[in-house]
């Protein structure tokens, strides 16, 4: 009995140490816990239920009127170009980014000389805020009516004159499609195609580097045994490189895609979503509905459908990951 005391009495203050522990921890969560409830699901449903109200001027109006500004925003000719400039600019975006992000990351990964120095090179446009980046490619793209500037002058002193387009001034819209039940005019803004450019320019170093992670991840091991097999390097790079490359690639394509989606400043630095609307996306529009037109209802429609959009793509991709990582365990 006189041993056992003593062991039932230190187990007792376990149990109240490990409790302590408990408590102090729920306690240092609190703080953010209740944070993120009010200041990001709070107002997330604040937004959606503004986006339903009345609140179309500069007085507020909490009046609910239901889902009548998603029904007018899908009617108008502007949003849907919004859109069809939405899904153009993150297909471009997106599959060119991936793929010079790949290739440079594979040159990296070849151990040339001066590969520090290549690597720094490739990631510097990140260190580069997009409003900078507008700027500099606006001046790069800006046709000049009287006489060439940017590239346009480039090419014109190289004695490539033929090459010179109106770039971020082009209205055109190819291949010009038709569809009934639409206002707009399908495919491919071509004024989107240099703010596509000034994108992958200043995120493509982002792309090399997740590759870049992956590929320094893959044993040599397996590289060798594959180059004994008789691979060549392309057979090697489609059957072995690129398979073990899929959840990089996976993470790359959500963070992109993400960024795509709410680009703002640099659509605002470089086109100001001209001309004719032809660069703009949601994310400019919402900022004039409520800042210019005081329209804050529609332009909280536009926050929750941009919202929608990305929680379809992120909470796919979270479900994945957890799966993963429970058949892992």
């Amino acid at each position: 009995m006189a041993i056992a005391r003593p062991a039932l009495a230190t187990s007792a203050l376990r149990r109240r140490a490990v409790q302590r522990d408990r408590l102090i921890a729920v306690l240092m969560l609190v703080p953010s816990i209740l944070a993120i409830a009010v200041f990001v699901y709070g107002f997330i449903a604040y937004t959606a239920y503004v986006s339903m109200s009345n609140y179309t001027t500069a007085r507020i109006d909490l009046s609910f009127v239901g889902l009548d500004h998603y029904v007018r925003l899908f009617g108008e000719r502007r949003f849907q170009e919004n859109i069809r400039n939405l899904i153009v600019f993150t297909l471009f975006f997106l599959a060119v980014c991936l793929v010079f992000g790949l290739a440079l990351a594979l040159m990296v990964d070849a151990h040339v000389k001066g590969e520090s120095v290549f690597r720094a090179i490739y990631l510097f446009p990140m260190a580069i805020s997009f409003i900078v980046t507008g700027v500099a490619w606006r001046w790069l793209f800006t046709p000049g009516d009287l006489e060439p500037t940017g590239i346009n002058l480039l090419f014109e002193m190289v004695g490539l004159g033929f090459l010179k387009a109106r770039w971020i001034a082009d209205t055109s819209v190819w291949p010009n499609l038709e569809v009934p039940w639409l206002k707009v005019r399908l495919m491919v803004p071509m004024a989107i195609i240099p703010v596509v450019v000034a994108a992958v320019w200043q995120m493509s170093g982002f792309a090399m580097a997740m590759f870049l992670a992956g590929l320094r991840g893959i044993p040599e091991e397996i590289k060798e045994a594959a180059r004994v097999d008789g691979c060549s390097e392309w057979q090697m790079l489609r059957h072995i490189i690129l398979p073990m490359l899929r959840p990089v690639t996976l993470s790359a394509i959500v963070v992109l895609t993400h960024v795509s989606l709410k680009t703002f400043d640099l659509i605002m630095t470089m086109t100001g979503g001209g001309p004719g609307n032809k660069t703009e996306l949601p994310s400019l529009y919402m900022y004039e509905l409520r800042f210019s037109q005081f329209n804050t209802a529609q332009a909280a429609a536009v926050a929750m459908i941009l919202l929608i959009l990305v929680s379809l793509l992120t909470v796919p991709y979270l479900v994945y990951n957890r799966r993963a990582q429970s058949v892992e365990q």
